[in-house]
């Protein structure tokens, strides 16, 4: 691999993202070479034709650029084209290619879990662009979907994507949670200085006892939703294990080659638990 590797938002020194790719790459005895870069939307046409085609082998990139990207692409794989996002570009010759690897490093988590979620239910609170991305990859996955929020109209674009996926309001969610087999919390409410939280958590008692209780939260690392869902004796999962594994597909597509995911997994976990 030859040229830089970055993420690049607008604010950007939050991100864990250098923490998750530098622990790879030096586990795979690479030069950690993964940086955080703030570029501001104004900027972004600039330093993609400037920095990114001359000098990077890729980047992967948070808000508010994932839409914004799209319009400067060369190539783009199915799901950045589905979804209307892109998270990871490579950068091959001078070209762009865009990827979204959001979905997949979620349906991966679930498997290092062993949590099961093919042929089964799912319900998914809130309809923005992490709900697309989960939505997508359930659905194809063969698991229907119902996609939960106040106002309906913000679940079409998802809707869209796979006639396995539909939608209710919140009020209406207790008989979609009862065959629930799977429920993800896509919204930012409970997330660490977000003022909002769920007014109540007697939802969680609509749901059979088998059923897996996900975040996509990983600020704090046990939510007030996923501390009640564990109460009731629900498997759990936070945002960490997507956070990680959409990187590791990241890190795959920069380097044209399959990784040992569970190695990478661990040794992310690994760096970013020395951090949280």
């Amino acid at each position: 691999m030859k040229g830089r590797l970055a993420v690049i938002g607008d604010p950007i020194a939050h991100s864990l993202s250098p923490v998750i790719q530098n622990a790879m790459l030096e586990e795979l005895g690479l030069a950690p070479c993964y940086g955080a870069v703030r570029v501001e939307p104004q900027r972004l046409a600039e330093w993609l034709e400037k920095e990114a085609r001359p000098f990077y082998a890729g980047f992967n990139a948070t808000m508010p650029h994932k839409t914004a990207l799209l319009a400067h692409m060369d190539g783009l794989s199915a799901d950045a084209k589905t979804l209307g996002a892109i998270n990871t570009v490579v950068v091959r010759e001078g070209k762009l290619h865009g990827h979204n690897t959001d979905g997949l490093g979620f349906v991966r988590a679930l498997g290092s879990r062993g949590i099961p979620f093919a042929g089964g239910q799912a319900v998914l609170l809130g309809a923005g662009g992490a709900a697309r991305s989960v939505a997508l990859k359930l659905a194809e996955a063969g698991c229907p979907v119902t996609v939960c929020c106040r106002q309906l109209e913000r679940a079409k674009p998802l809707l869209a994507l796979s006639p396995r996926i539909q939608a209710l309001p919140f009020a209406e969610m207790r008989g979609a949670l009862s065959a629930c087999r799977l429920l993800v919390n896509c919204t930012p409410l409970g997330m660490e200085g977000i003022a909002q939280n769920f007014a109540s958590f007697d939802f969680l008692d609509a749901l059979p006892a088998s059923a897996s209780v996900c975040d996509l939260i990983y600020r704090p690392f046990t939510t007030s939703l996923l501390a009640e869902a564990q109460k009731r004796g629900h498997v759990i999962m936070n945002g960490l294990g997507m956070l990680i594994h959409q990187g590791i597909c990241a890190l795959e597509l920069f380097l044209d080659a399959a990784l040992d995911v569970a190695k990478m997994a661990e040794v992310s976990e690994k760096a970013i638990r020395k951090l949280l």
